[in-house]
């Protein structure tokens, strides 16, 4: 089963608007690799054969493209996992600088390309970063992007939501719907983190820990994250405890979101919390629907960034008196909606209020999981509303 993705059509937005580089970075298995194999020539690092014509230079690419032949379009080269050469910047900037006005270029990885610091000169002004993510509720009903933030909200199918919650947002699993190959396409997809991933940027020893490590970072997805609790139950240092959670973010396994500090009484600088990118692995549901939630505002905040939109952040709130709002959308260095994310309650948290009054956020809106789709645009209400999930998620890309 083949789902239109909306990153099909930002590359080839790309591709006619822009002379940049495209690079494509997100988890293990989100489908960059398909996004990028039709387009034009394909080069993936891990082929020997393909590693060893990027490895005799611009040149040699530029031969196999054809890129001395007059085409009526500029010819497409994707360049798969090339950072895994330790030259990859020194790589591309040579190729770019020559061939410019004669190929487009789309670079894309499991990990984040900026995880490898060696050498190379800067590529800054010569590419544009796209950040893949899992399906959402929003590419689900609107695989296209869009000039506006927000979409208007569209009903979800029962099919999909469940898929979604079930399953995940990862292609493979999200498409295939089925239980058993869900669980066991899981354990992989770890199993190939940890002793593929891991091994190519650290040289980390003790992969029984940071295996450990992984597990109870998936039982704890909506928490704060406190090392020294992690340090102390895996039996290592609480700095090798951070050097992991560093590394398991640069890879994708996860992400942080940091508490939101500017004019809020009584602020408590706080641990920052942590998400799964796979909320389906999280087992309790009020864990798992909040990780649904943030991995949806992620996903909001930096396509909004990528499409040159604005500046956005994903942040939380909690002070001293252990008030707490689960989310806070940050636009343009200033606060723009809450969110709190509930099962099933329907009644107010008093924290949205409180929160909201302090920030002086213009939306404030408390998610609810198991509430039916309203066909209304909750960002028309100032004061805190009860919004159905299904509602506001839709609204996002």
């Amino acid at each position: 089963m083949s789902i239109p993705r909306l990153y099909d059509e930002v590359l080839s937005q790309h591709m006619r608007e822009n002379r940049q580089m495209a690079f494509l970075v997100g988890p293990r298995q989100v489908g960059k690799t398909s996004l990028c194999r039709t387009r034009g020539t394909y080069l993936d690092w891990d082929n020997l054969d393909d590693r060893a014509l990027i490895l005799k230079g611009p040149a040699a690419v530029a031969d196999r493209i054809g890129l001395d032949r007059l085409t009526s379009e500029l010819p497409v080269v994707a360049f798969d996992e090339l950072h895994k050469n330790a030259r990859w910047k020194s790589f591309l900037k040579g190729f770019f600088d020559t061939y410019e006005d004669r190929v487009k270029i789309l670079v894309t990885g499991s990990s984040r390309l900026d995880a490898w610091r060696k050498g190379g000169d800067s590529l800054m002004g010569r590419y544009f970063l796209y950040r893949v993510h899992p399906f959402s509720v929003g590419e689900v009903l609107h695989p296209r992007p869009s000039e506006d933030l927000l979409a208007t909200p569209e009903p979800i199918s029962e099919e999909e939501w469940n898929a979604l919650w079930r399953h995940g947002g990862f292609p493979e699993p999200f498409a295939r719907r089925q239980d058993r190959f869900t669980t066991r396409w899981r354990g992989l997809r770890r199993q190939q983190l940890l002793r593929e991933d891991v091994r190519e940027i650290a040289r980390i020893h003790e992969l029984g820990h940071l295996e450990l490590l992984t597990k109870l970072l998936a039982d704890r997805s909506g928490g704060q994250l406190v090392l020294s609790n992690l340090a102390q139950d895996i039996q290592v240092s609480v700095d090798t405890v951070r050097r992991w959670v560093e590394l398991l973010v640069s890879l994708h396994y996860g992400f942080v979101v940091r508490p939101w500090f500017a004019s809020v009484a009584k602020s408590l600088r706080k641990e920052p919390k942590w998400f799964l990118r796979d909320w389906s692995e999280v087992s309790d549901e009020g864990a798992r629907f909040e990780t649904l939630v943030a991995c949806h505002l992620l996903k909001a905040v930096e396509t909004w960034q990528d499409f040159g939109l604005g500046q956005f952040e994903l942040r939380y709130l909690r002070d001293k008196a252990m008030r707490e709002v689960d989310f806070l959308v940050v636009r343009d260095g200033k606060p723009w909606f809450l969110v709190e994310a509930k099962l099933s309650a329907t009644t107010l948290s008093p924290s949205l209020r409180h929160f909201q009054e302090q920030i002086k956020a213009p939306h404030a809106f408390q998610v609810v999981s198991n509430l039916d789709f309203v066909a209304a645009d909750p960002f028309t209400r100032k004061a805190p509303t009860v919004v159905p999930a299904r509602t506001l998620l839709s609204m996002l890309p």
